[in-house]
């Protein structure tokens, strides 16, 4: 892509004013209209060193109201950051709906300037670039513009900006050594752009190559650009198009069951149970301090159906680990800040750093579940969940983490003992509500979601399991178990 790039292209100052004028009066108004009709934006800003990023941010906000937008600048990671996923730093700085972000670098730092200087092996490489087009794609999907900006210049114009900037003492320091080499192995450098490009150029988030030689040329593409991206955005929003709509389930009888092989007849006597939970409560109190001492991060969900025991477990758990190493997520539905982001961005929000454990009582997986049969969501939104939750959890265990993810699994008649047994203990009677007894109404749809989302979603790397959980003291154990064996396993697979 970059020996195609005409770096003799220019505009004189009169021309550039008057092409100006109109520019910046049209993205003004295009601001206004993505804020009406609630398009979330975002604009990156890459490209070779002083060849006027920051300038051009500078130049791009001057028709912006400030009060809808943010300017995000990108450095190497922090050690916060560096104790999360790749991707987290970048999840959590996602527009709302009608809002603008715009980075001054972006996440194409790690797999460019970071790989250059060796501070990203090669071996992660292909990872990162399927992070990077999964976020990209999970985010346009979901209606945000995405504007990726390579502004270009060539290996003299940046030698020549490198050494104005270091004849002045106030600029000097925007030069480092890393910037100097980079200069002097440009071709090296270009080869990994030029990777970059093959790898991430996608009809969803497609690249713009800014010739950078000249300002005016430079601010009035980018100009261009951004006004044809966002005006393209606005026309599709004003159609009005609406998903298709999902019709429900319809049972199937020839449907694949993971939920029918539940053995619910698996149970524990008192002192079995007793028994069993000291010995696993002790191991896993152990195994937590060894997790933070060797950094590695666990992520645990928690789903099922109402009165299944979620609670319990959660409890038998936390009850042998420090409470500064653990944060119990509940997740009830989106309010009205969650609901102005994409549905997996509260998510990103609260998974742990480093050798610390998040427990989500109910997760993610509620997109493919509640929120399909409830009609919260188109049926393509919920179809397209299941690749993006898997795109997730596998960045989770790229970055290290233990992921485990249980369905608590009861039978009808058990649920509905339970459901009589809370309303008549006044301890217990918030624990049931209306909405409750109507999702009963609702079982069988409900059954067949849960076993397309197990036989979906469940992998190698982000397992499922099912637990029988008609008896609460063998569902406990059972869950105990299973987190003190994976983390046993990885353990000793680390030594």
């Amino acid at each position: 892509m970059l020996e195609k790039v005409d770096l003799s292209r220019k505009l004189d100052k009169e021309e550039y004013r008057e092409k100006m004028a109109v520019l910046q009066t049209q993205l003004g108004k295009l601001q206004r209209e993505c804020k009406e009709l609630k398009i979330p934006v975002m604009i990156t800003f890459e490209g070779y060193d002083a060849a006027g990023k920051g300038v051009q941010v500078g130049k791009l906000i001057e028709a912006l109201d400030p009060r809808g937008f943010e300017v995000h600048a990108v450095k190497r990671e922090t050690e916060e950051e560096r104790m999360h996923p790749f991707m987290w730093r970048f999840w959590t700085k996602t527009p709302a709906k009608g809002r603008i972000a715009i980075f001054d670098t972006s996440w194409y730092r790690k797999v460019m300037i970071d790989r250059f200087d060796g501070e990203t092996p090669e071996k992660e490489i292909a990872d990162d670039f399927n992070s990077i087009r999964a976020f990209e794609k999970q985010l346009t999907d979901d209606g945000t513009v995405i504007v990726k900006l390579f502004l270009v210049i060539d290996k003299e114009e940046q030698k020549k900006r490198f050494k104005k900037l270091m004849k002045n003492k106030e600029t000097a320091w925007r030069v480092t050594k890393e910037d100097l080499e980079r200069n002097k192995h440009f071709k090296e450098f270009e080869k990994i752009n030029e990777d970059m490009f093959g790898r991430t150029d996608t009809d969803y988030a497609p690249w713009h190559l800014i010739e950078a030689m000249d300002r005016r040329y430079a601010t009035a593409k980018i100009y261009t650009v951004v006004i044809n991206a966002l005006t393209a955005a606005v026309e599709e929003a004003r159609k009005g198009r609406k998903d298709e709509v999902n019709p429900g389930l319809k049972h199937d009888e020839f449907q694949v069951s993971a939920l029918s092989k539940a053995d619910l007849t698996k149970s524990l006597t008192k002192e079995e149970y007793t028994k069993s939970l000291e010995e696993l409560q002790e191991k896993l109190a152990r195994l937590h301090g060894e997790l933070y001492r060797r950094r590695i991060p666990v992520v645990l969900g928690f789903e099922g159906w109402d009165a299944g025991g979620k609670g319990g477990a959660i409890k038998r758990l936390t009850q042998a680990m420090d409470p500064r190493g653990y944060v119990v997520n509940p997740t009830s539905a989106p309010n009205d800040v969650e609901r102005s982001h994409q549905y997996l961005w509260r998510f990103w929000r609260a998974m742990p750093k480093a050798g610390h454990v998040a427990i989500f009582d109910r997760t993610w997986y509620g997109r493919v579940m509640v929120e399909r049969l409830e009609g919260f969501c188109t049926m393509k939104e919920w179809q397209r969940a299941f690749k993006e939750i898997n795109d997730m959890e596998q960045d989770l265990v790229n970055s290290g983490a233990i992921v485990l993810k249980f369905w608590m699994q009861i039978d009808k008649d058990e649920q509905a003992a339970r459901f009589k047994a809370r309303q008549e203990n006044p301890e217990k009677q918030w624990k049931i509500t209306d909405e409750d007894w109507r999702n009963r109404e609702k079982w069988d749809q409900y059954e067949e979601a849960v076993n397309e989302m197990l036989l979906r979603t469940s992998t190698p790397q982000a397992p499922w399991i099912v637990v029988e959980g008609n008896d609460k003291y063998y569902a406990r154990v059972k869950v105990l178990k299973t987190v003190v064996e994976v983390i046993e396993k990885r353990l000793k697979e680390e030594k």
